[in-house]
């Protein structure tokens, strides 16, 4: 895996991003509000599941605008992901911090389109199966998003 990381680094565009301070700049902004759309969609979704935030609406009816939000901050944040660790993807993946990151979106996405976008399209799911849905799902993007801060300010 360690020549796959060292071969990603010497491309040119890592080198690209690598040199250009305004590049990742501007990339770490756009990753930021992809990362924005993921988490604001999944806390509101797994809110409703919970029955704490906009209860008088149905649950598919928060879930489905939620869902297409995280969709669209997944794809906005693993492109902009994908060139921000190529310029640095041998350190970027021995850090423990990242490796947990990505194991908790990963976990958090497999989650969402999985088991969540069931539960909140079932509905005679209970209350009590919503609520273990609402909260599996709130913590799992907490967990992305603390890692992400983590790795950002312990790096």
């Amino acid at each position: 895996m360690e020549a796959l990381f060292a071969w990603l680094q010497a491309t040119a565009v890592a080198t690209t991003v690598r040199d250009s301070l305004l590049l990742t700049g501007t990339l770490s902004a756009v990753h930021l509000l992809g990362f924005t759309l993921v988490t604001g969609g999944a806390f509101v979704s797994n809110l409703r599941l919970l029955g704490v935030l906009l209860t008088e609406r149905s649950v598919l009816d928060v879930a489905r605008p939620a869902g297409r939000g995280i969709a669209i901050g997944l794809v906005i944040s693993i492109a902009t992901g994908l060139l921000l660790f190529a310029p640095r993807a041998i350190e970027a993946s021995i850090n423990r911090i990242f490796q947990i990151k990505m194991l908790f979106l990963a976990s958090a996405a497999a989650f969402h389109f999985t088991v969540h976008r069931a539960a909140s399209r079932r509905p005679s799911a209970s209350r009590g199966a919503l609520r273990t849905v609402g909260a599996t799902g709130f913590l799992l993007w907490a967990g992305v998003a603390l890692a992400g801060c983590a790795y950002i300010l312990l790096e």
